[in-house]
């Protein structure tokens, strides 16, 4: 098969033109070196929120080995994948780095178990989301800039935060999808221009790669980490759509090849195989719909850049194995039910006594308002990387679990 634009070749008609960015929320003078995406990416990078990835945990707590995935590792392993399908599909490659380096800034400690646990905490402060907190973060959060809060990012960057998923209303404004029959996060609504991002509308095809290459990591990856972990066996993969095919070429091919060789030879495999479908199917897809801009990738009511359905029909079988096997494994949900409790435990100790957070985030705040009391709570928890979430918990409590 060969890959649509891999080179040195201008940008599809429907990639997004930086040159025609339709600007910040506060006005700035352009760079003179480098493109308003490549300026949203270096702004990513250099943020507190993004240093802080490094110790927030993706399955696994941060010390529980050095080797397993954190929130940083998994970022730059998505960012190099969304950057190798934008530069297949000559898209803005740029772009799509910047939407996967700020595709996890608002997750809590402890992962997925931090956010359930925080939105119970806020069932009756509009409760949680990271993709709204990573929007939050990034117009109102950092501060690290003497004219705005925020990073103030360029509007597709924004847009293709907040729906890289896909679109979060219909035409009326009604939630769909995953905020269906419910309101949408606190967070979105709380931006003040959410409105003009068009949440009716797909986002860019740079978007859609960023997603998906998001699906291929943590596919590859937790397989990779399930099985340096122990919680699965090589063995147990005979079965799983596609891989266990890799594993019968790998056997035979290297006879007696040892384990974490192995490991490496499934993850590379698995992943090469997700990018060049996502790119033969996507190129499929473009010459179909024959978009001539990036609005009208935007207008073109699907996802353009996705796996084929076999490779859907594969990514399911591979989230299917490792949800009893990893995700579920007894010794993962035990973790998971000690770091919840750590991050309740300190929800409820903040929000009874707000002056033991540091005094920038309880001073201001009116008193009895515990609807801004609850929200200032939730965002210095989320802020939190999992060892100073143990750590402030050590010192507040006497009970604190050893999450190992």
């Amino acid at each position: 098969m060969s890959i649509l634009g891999y080179g040195s070749e201008p940008h599809a008609p429907f990639a997004v033109d930086p040159a025609e960015s339709r600007g910040r929320r506060f006005v700035e003078a352009s760079s003179p070196t480098r493109t308003p995406f490549q300026r949203d990416r270096d702004r990513i990078i250099h943020s507190t929120a993004f240093r802080r990835l490094k110790h927030k945990t993706q399955v696994f707590v941060y010390h529980e080995d050095d080797h397993f995935r954190t929130r940083l590792t998994h970022t730059i392993e998505v960012a190099q994948i969304a950057r190798a399908l934008a530069r297949a599909l000559r898209l803005n490659e740029d772009l799509a780095e910047a939407l996967a380096l700020a595709h996890d800034l608002g997750h809590t400690p402890f992962g997925h178990t931090g956010e359930d646990a925080l939105d119970a905490c806020l069932a009756g402060f509009g409760g949680f989301d990271h993709n709204a907190q990573s929007l939050r973060i990034v117009t109102e959060l950092e501060h690290r800039y003497a004219e705005f809060d925020g990073l103030n990012l360029a509007w597709e960057t924004l847009e293709g935060l907040v729906k890289h998923n896909g679109p979060l209303t219909d035409a009326a404004g009604t939630p769909i999808g995953r905020y269906a029959g419910h309101e949408l996060p606190w967070g979105l609504r709380a931006y003040p221009l959410i409105g003009e991002l068009k949440l009716d509308t797909y986002a860019s095809a740079e978007a859609q790669c960023a997603a998906v290459a998001d699906d291929i990591a943590y596919d590859a990856h937790d397989i990779d980490d399930g099985l340096r972990a122990g919680l699965f066996t090589i063995a147990d993969l005979r079965d799983v759509p596609l891989i266990g095919g890799f594993l019968e070429v790998i056997e035979a091919k290297y006879p007696g090849l040892d384990e974490h060789r192995t490991i490496n030879e499934i993850t590379r495999r698995l992943i090469t195989a997700m990018v060049e479908d996502v790119i033969g199917f996507a190129i499929a897809n473009f010459e179909r719909i024959g978009p001539r801009s990036s609005d009208e990738v935007r207008a073109a009511g699907q996802t353009i850049v996705t796996f084929s359905p076999a490779m859907t029909a594969v990514d399911a079988g591979i989230k299917g194995f490792l949800f009893p096997k990893m995700y579920r494994h007894p010794q993962v949900v035990r973790v998971r039910r000690d770091a919840a409790r750590v991050v309740s435990d300190l929800y409820e100790r903040y929000f009874a006594h707000p002056d033991m957070m540091p005094a920038e985030w309880h001073e201001g705040l009116a008193a009895g308002d515990d609807f801004a009391l609850a929200r200032r709570v939730a965002d210095y928890i989320a802020g939190m990387t999992d060892r100073f979430a143990i750590r402030e918990h050590q010192r507040w409590f006497d009970d604190t679990p050893e999450l190992r």
